[in-house]
């Protein structure tokens, strides 16, 4: 009887399947993820024939009426549309009501929630109130 000797060949770990895995997962991953965009309140000025000029102030509080009429000041949402919370909102700039409140209202936002603006600033004490409007041209 002739028994050979079985020769031991080296142990290799084939990476090729994993390499695969890998890529077919960062494939997926790339597909199905989405990114969260960073947006601006889109706001349709309203147009005005006045020749004021407004210098922006360092230190001033912009408040944003949208088309559906949601309030925002300095680009931060309030958290609902009530008077309350926006008197409540306004009240924390209360301590210098001498900085200017420019109201940057849509043209297509309600009326009245400008007007309740007016009365909410006004119960509170601002003095300096202006409104951002476009130039007609």
């Amino acid at each position: 009887m002739n028994f050979r000797k079985n020769k031991h060949k080296p142990l290799e770990i084939s990476l090729t399947p994993m390499i695969d895995v890998v890529f077919l997962l960062l494939i997926f991953f790339m597909v199905t993820t989405t990114f969260s965009q960073q947006t601006a309140i889109k706001i349709q000025l309203p147009q005005a024939d006045g020749q004021a000029k407004v210098e922006r102030q360092q230190q001033m509080l912009m408040l944003t009426i949208a088309k559906g009429g949601q309030y925002y000041i300095n680009d931060k949402a309030l958290a609902d549309g009530k008077l309350s919370t926006l008197s409540k909102a306004l009240s924390k700039f209360s301590s210098n009501k001498h900085i200017p409140l420019v109201i940057n209202a849509d043209a297509r936002a309600p009326v009245q929630s400008a007007i309740s603006v007016l009365d909410v600033a006004a119960k509170i004490g601002f003095t300096n109130i202006t409104f951002v409007t476009e130039k007609e041209e």
